[in-house]
């Protein structure tokens, strides 16, 4: 199975194929707009400004699962990130990323690339550990999206490669990008 096998709903409620990014590389992320890690679209949009020439996408899937974190219509999200931070790249309709309802897309993605940790020298990464640990004692054992930011990194062929925990910034993620183009 690849990426490419899965649709998705667009913020319109029209269906669309991961096929139509097909023979590029993509950044798939679980955001929301009212996170301590919202300013990382900055360095989403700056990522996506400088490869996408390359054939670099970001799929941007807004999720209220974590913290109640994206509320407001698919519209509302919308034009909060592109009034905000002036993103270009494709978004989605909100979707949950974890339990019964989740989307197949991440339900395949979370099979692909375990939970490995969070970085323990990143002093975010120990407050998210803590906060993270009351929602889910056995959090360590189990690949479930831990929080928003979760970003999953896609090759030219379908295949899921890297995972990315919340507190990764995009200097860490844009070598693994650059390999990839």
């Amino acid at each position: 199975m690849k990426i490419y096998d899965f649709n998705v709903i667009c913020r319109d409620k029209t269906e669309k194929s991961l096929r139509d990014f097909q023979g590029k590389v993509l950044l798939v992320v679980n955001t929301a707009t009212a996170c301590g890690f919202t300013p990382q679209y900055d360095e989403l949009e700056a990522l996506y400004a400088k490869y996408k020439d390359r054939g670099f996408e970001i799929l941007d899937f807004p999720c209220n699962q974590f913290g109640n974190q994206a509320q407001g219509s698919d519209e509302e999200i919308h034009q909060f990130c592109q009034l905000r931070f002036q993103t270009r790249f494709s978004r989605f309709a909100k979707t949950e990323v974890n339990g019964e309802n989740q989307n197949p897309l991440f339900l395949w993605l979370k099979s692909q690339l375990e939970f490995r940790g969070f970085n323990q020298s990143d002093p975010v990464a120990k407050d998210l550990e803590k906060i993270v640990s009351k929602i889910d004692l056995n959090y360590k054992n189990n690949s479930d999206i831990k929080w928003n930011f979760t970003k999953f990194l896609i090759d030219r062929n379908g295949n899921a490669v890297e995972r990315f925990e919340p507190p990764v910034t995009a200097q860490y993620i844009e070598p693994a990008i650059n390999r990839l183009l």
